[in-house]
């Protein structure tokens, strides 16, 4: 299977404390998710994200509704956590969120790795479309993060 990343980095002009704190909250997700897929968290076994937290959401891909499990894998506070999907649309999907003070505010990083299901034909959906959504979901986050938090 290929395994393919995703990488952005973001400058925000706030502190790490508010910063992780807005992150730590499943609820605060559907804020920064694009309304295209109709993001819905349907359960999370805690209000705030801790190491073995599962957040289960539905989200709307193509019109066709889909499950997300995830669980909370890596939990530093202040620092870094990362979710990893039990259930989805993925055949593997890790996301890590990097947390770092710097001059001018906090610089967050998102690294996902994943792969896609169905091989070769895994590979064309992602030539053809999947990259591209991911980074528009992606693009749409930044600036909503920069809205509510600070550019």
């Amino acid at each position: 299977m290929t395994r393919y990343l995703l990488e952005r980095t973001q400058l925000i002009s706030s502190n790490v404390v508010t910063v992780f704190g807005f992150f730590q909250s499943p609820h605060n997700l559907k804020h920064i998710t694009p309304p295209w897929l109709n993001f819905t968290v349907k359960s999370a076994t805690a209000d705030i994200v801790e190491r073995g937290t599962r957040i289960c959401y539905t989200i709307r891909w193509f019109g066709l509704p889909m499950r997300w499990e995830s669980l909370i894998a890596r939990y530093d506070k202040g620092v870094a956590f990362a979710d990893e999907m039990l259930q989805g649309p993925y055949r593997y999907w890790y996301h890590t969120h990097e947390f770092k003070a710097v001059p001018g505010g906090v610089e967050m990083t998102d690294r996902v790795e994943y792969e896609l299901p169905l091989g070769w034909l895994g590979r064309i959906a992602h030539a053809v479309m999947i990259r591209r959504q991911l980074e528009a979901i992606f693009d749409f986050r930044a600036r909503e993060i920069a809205r509510i938090l600070g550019r």
